[in-house]
């Protein structure tokens, strides 16, 4: 399975981004798909995550904001990000979890592969 992550780059605050995660070797559907984040000197931390079933989780941090999406044709999973702020600046990686699982959220260790990541930077 391989996860190929795209779509980071820098933007003002306020701005959008669209993350794109694409996915070979495993379906999206069926999988539980996640997008973390990184910042320098912090904890690697949620994003946004979606079961196969469609539950989707945020942080109280990007609620609003950020939207997790996946296109089953292309199995690709998306991040939108809307009104970046400059504390959304970050490493963004996505996770897939292959294996079942059928609890709404997915602690980060249970994930079995994770794409390389892209850079977020939000500056003025």
């Amino acid at each position: 399975v391989q996860l190929q992550a795209s779509g980071g780059g820098s933007v003002q605050p306020g701005g959008s981004l669209i993350l794109s995660c694409a996915v070979s070797g495993s379906s999206v559907s069926r999988n539980v798909m996640g997008w973390y984040r990184q910042a320098p000197g912090k904890q690697r931390e949620l994003a946004a995550s979606i079961t196969a079933v469609g539950f989707t989780d945020y942080p109280d941090s990007v609620k609003g904001r950020f939207t997790i999406a996946r296109d089953s044709a292309k199995n690709t999973v998306y991040l939108q990000m809307h009104r970046l702020k400059p504390e959304d600046t970050a490493v963004y990686y996505c996770g897939a979890r292959t294996r079942s699982w059928s609890r709404t959220q997915l602690p980060m260790n249970e994930y079995d592969y994770w794409g390389q990541g892209t850079q977020v930077t939000v500056s003025s």
